[in-house]
């Protein structure tokens, strides 16, 4: 009987972090209790892409650099609105509560990420949050890029020629949608790579000296688009083998 040769081992998967909610009084079955918990699209996206995702609850901000040493790549995800005092703002009545431990959590997260250039995408909040941790503002509130409360709307958004997200999606493209914060002033180093048709900007990067680092707007997880999620991955493959 012929010996059936070994498969040969399958490449690793990039390890990519994905912050996630710490909410109180979630249930589930019988229970009632706080949970860390992520919508199924974010660990979906990645795992569709490509990539291993790894849950990162809200911790202490001085633990954010040993986490992000164990990562390929780093997902900040969607999620309530930052505090104004983050930026120096005053608050606008339209703005939704803060999330203290979450801003502090991400935000160190985000710092430690960008020191070590590790790969990053900001979705949503996240993109807000890239924004402000590199010192820029954020407009409170704007409206008509959300559907109806709890429902995901749509619209079409254009890439600026010449930058990574351009070189990613080429193509005025429809995404889903649900904010009604946005960038004001950018960040140090920031581009904006993408617009909305009322000029809101919707996608932020890094130039390519600075590494990886990309915000959207909308929510590429709620979408069958995988071209962003798949360009981080394959920029963390890249970064984990040169450490490796």
């Amino acid at each position: 009987m012929a010996v059936r040769p070994p498969r040969p081992p399958r490449p690793p998967r990039p390890l990519i972090g994905v912050s996630t909610y710490l909410e109180a009084g979630t249930r589930w079955g019988v229970w009632e209790l706080e949970a860390a918990l992520l919508p199924a699209g974010y660990p979906r996206l990645v795992q569709r892409a490509g990539g291993l995702a790894a849950m990162l609850p809200p911790d202490a901000p001085e633990y954010a650099a040993a986490a992000v040493a164990r990562l390929d790549g780093l997902v900040i995800a969607g999620g309530p609105d930052v505090d104004p005092a983050r930026y120096g703002a005053e608050r606008d009545p339209r703005t939704g509560p803060p999330a203290p431990a979450r801003d502090a959590w991400e935000l160190a997260l985000l710092d430690a990420a960008l020191a070590a250039e590790l790969p990053v995408l900001g979705i949503c909040r996240g993109m807000q949050l890239l924004n402000v941790a590199l010192g820029g503002t954020l407009v409170q509130h704007l409206s008509g890029h959300a559907e109806a409360l709890g429902v995901f709307g749509g619209h079409p958004v254009k890439p600026v020629p010449g930058t990574r997200y351009a070189g990613i999606v080429p193509e005025e493209a429809a995404v889903p949608t649900y904010h009604h914060q946005a960038v004001d002033r950018l960040g140090e180093a920031l581009i904006p790579s993408a617009y909305a048709a009322d000029g809101t900007v919707e996608a932020i990067e890094l130039p390519p000296e600075r590494g990886w680092a990309l915000g959207v707007q909308w929510h590429p997880e709620m979408a069958e688009d995988l071209r962003l999620m798949r360009a981080l991955i394959a920029s963390a493959a890249t970064a984990s083998g040169e450490r490796r």
